[in-house]
């Protein structure tokens, strides 16, 4: 981040004096595994010793500064007798009306940069800092706004001498804050909501940017590291499994334990009279077994901010010895995700050697759960093979306990009741069909423990994310719905996954005809030729719908029934390169064809006084149609017929009078 950019963010901020504390430690002293609360400067002032914030080591002799942002982890070691100040405080952006400061503000989060130097000057840095320290203690109102003036004048000298020296500062790695905050919090609930609110991220960029770096969600990872440590209880005491479940975060025993199972193949029980016997036989300490448990050694904060002062003796070496850098992690959480996944089994195929079962036929195979008992049922026995983009998976013959991504009226089409789905928006097509069923999250970002507690024997998702996210629960079944996906191919892939290939053909060939008589009524009326465009947004700017396949009936208007856009839409549909066009209310009628659709919302804004909306032909001639985000949202079968109703419908009440 450029220092000019940094200052300017420093001038839109409000700041709130969170601490001030001032500390003399002892040669041979050490302060482990700090948490800091909020944003802070770390200024030596005297002695010699270590620093080490997020693994970045410094030293500091004398005079020395350093900041850190909420969450990064702080260790100290005294060289020789070290005296420091500890400065905490909060700041938040107070202009957000401002979007260019603001994207500065998101894009750099200045306010959590890690940087540190020595000063050229260092006693005008540590005068406003002695008076802070001095006036902190029994301040009121009145003092405490003298405090944020001293602060101030600390900032201001700070960043000219910075600006002086050439001092450049740095991004926080957010995955190894991530990582280190699941590591020492695992035994708590944590969400991925919850995680991206203690790091200042939003939820999805957390996610994203945690699953680029490591293959692997968050509250996966988070996951493991319960497994792992309970594995560790089981083999090394003899805790109650109740008591075990509590210790790594899981209230409830029962479902702990299927958990375990998922992640380790065993239950609790049996990994442990397995392990134990193993240690016997072998006379060896316990190494990780072959399923994915986990490595390495957990990392654990010593408490709140409020253990500032609990020292702990031992010096350089045991410092060195006890700090796991951000490169072990790095390789920890690696070696563990690759375990997983060569435990992880989406397709058994070995199971079926030589019986060459093909797409959609019901073949007799055992899983490897019934390899190990001579008791499995037929019906337990009964599965099929599916080839899928993610090579051949083996789903159950007659699935009874399905989760569903985002493909939901897919399957409400052909019949089948899900137990699990993802959020259903208001006024959606099938919201009615759906009530009652357990909701499990965004279909980009469902919740695996909730998947999980739904013990699915089959999981359909609509991404790569969510695939890897949830393979390991059940046998999953990647189908893209998007882009490069027609309806008539994603709904062949569905029916030889459900065992349902007549049904899905009887429902395209009712839609297909059911389309072409609304392309003759529309004919027939006088409004087949006319252009449509398609709307959301609202007096500021609208996106403008340019493909045929980004919903809001897009679909239906431009694929199925062929209709065109005004010219300047159509070429960017035509190109297949559109998605959407934002443009400002100003040239909005330029986009604007004979007939408007705009998607509509609870709280979207009020057009009906905007002289600019009102001039549009299509609205003064009452060929303006709000229809509902919800029922134009989703793209599957279910909806699109009862979109293409509704579309119909309100394009023959426009049409011309004869």
């Amino acid at each position: 981040m450029k220092l000019d950019e940094h200052i300017k963010l420093w001038n839109q901020a409000a700041i709130k004096i969170w601490d001030i504390r001032h500390a003399v430690m002892q040669p041979g002293e050490l302060l482990e595994d700090y948490l800091l609360p909020s944003s802070g400067f770390i200024y030596s002032v005297r002695g010699a010793g270590h620093l080490k914030l997020d693994g970045d080591e410094h030293e500091a002799q004398r005079f020395h500064i350093l900041h850190g942002g909420k969450g990064m982890r702080l260790d100290v070691w005294a060289e020789e007798e070290f005296e420091y100040y500890l400065l905490l405080y909060r700041a938040v952006y107070a202009l957000p009306g401002n979007k260019e400061l603001a994207r500065l503000m998101e894009r750099h989060q200045p306010f959590a940069l890690q940087y540190g130097f020595q000063p050229q000057e260092p006693l005008p840095l540590l005068r406003p800092l002695d008076l802070i320290r001095k006036a902190w203690q029994q301040a009121d109102d009145l003092d405490r706004i003298q405090i944020k003036g001293l602060f101030y004048q600390f900032i201001h000298e700070l960043l000219r001498q910075m600006k002086t020296q050439g001092i450049k500062v740095s991004k926080p790695d957010l995955v190894t804050q991530a990582i280190r905050y699941i590591e020492e919090h695992f035994q708590e609930a944590i969400t991925l909501e919850s995680l991206g609110e203690k790091l200042n991220y939003s939820s999805r960029h957390l996610s994203m940017r945690f699953k680029e770096h490591t293959g692997a969600s968050p509250i996966h990872y988070l996951i493991q590291i319960r497994v792992k440590r309970a594995a560790e209880l089981l083999i090394g005491t003899d805790a109650a499994l109740n008591d075990i479940a509590l210790e790594v975060g899981y209230a409830d025993v029962y479902y702990f334990s299927r958990i375990f199972k998922k992640h380790t193949g065993l239950s609790p029980v049996r990994f442990q009279e397995r392990e134990r016997n193993k240690r016997l036989s072998e006379d060896r300490p316990f190494i990780l077994s072959e399923k994915s448990i986990g490595t390495g050694k957990l990392a654990r904060y010593i408490g709140n901010y409020d253990n500032h002062y609990q020292y702990k003796r031992g010096g350089s070496v045991r410092m060195k010895r006890n700090t796991t850098s951000g490169l072990a992690i790095s390789l920890l959480l690696t070696l563990t995700l690759l375990l997983g996944a060569c435990s992880s089994g989406t397709a058994n195929t070995s199971t079926n050697a030589g019986a060459s079962p093909s797409p959609g036929n019901t073949t007799e195979s055992a899983s490897p759960a019934q390899n190990d008992s001579s008791q499995a049922s037929p019906a337990e026995a009964a599965t099929r093979i599916v080839s899928t983009e993610k090579g051949d998976v083996e789903v159950p013959a007659e699935p009874k306990r399905v989760v569903v991504l985002y493909m939901l009226g897919d399957v409400v089409a052909m019949g089948v009741k899900p137990v699990g789905v993802s959020d259903v928006y208001e006024g959606a097509a099938f919201e009615q069909e759906l009530a009652g069923i357990q909701t499990l999250g965004k279909w980009f970002e469902p919740n695996p423990e909730a998947v999980l507690a739904l013990d699915p024997d089959l999981i359909i998702t609509p991404s790569e994310e969510t695939y890897n996210m949830l393979r390991d629960i059940a046998p999953t079944v990647f189908i893209q719905p998007f882009n490069d996906k027609t309806t008539e191919s994603r709904m062949n892939m569905l029916g030889k996954v459900f065992n349902k290939e007549q049904e899905v053909k009887a429902l395209l060939n009712n839609f297909n005809k059911k389309v072409e008589e609304s392309k003759e009524k529309l004919k027939a009326a006088g409004v087949y030729d006319k252009t449509v465009s398609i709307i959301e947004g609202g007096k500021k700017e609208m996106s403008v719908v340019a493909s045929k396949q980004f919903g809001r009936g897009s679909q239906i208007i431009y694929e199925y029934l062929g209709m065109k856009a005004p010219k300047v839409i159509q070429d960017i549909i035509d190109s297949g390169k559109g998605d959407n066009q934002i443009v400002s209310m100003e040239v909005l009628p330029e986009y604007m064809g004979d007939y408007i659709f705009r998607s509509s919302y609870s709280g979207m804004d009020d057009l009906s006084e905007n002289a600019i909306w009102n001039s549009i032909p299509a609205v003064k001639e009452d060929r303006y149609v709000e229809i509902e985000f919800g029922l134009a949202y989703y793209s599957d079968i279910y909806s699109m017929d009862k979109q293409l109703d509704f579309i119909v419908e309100k394009l023959l009440e426009g049409a011309p009078k004869a």
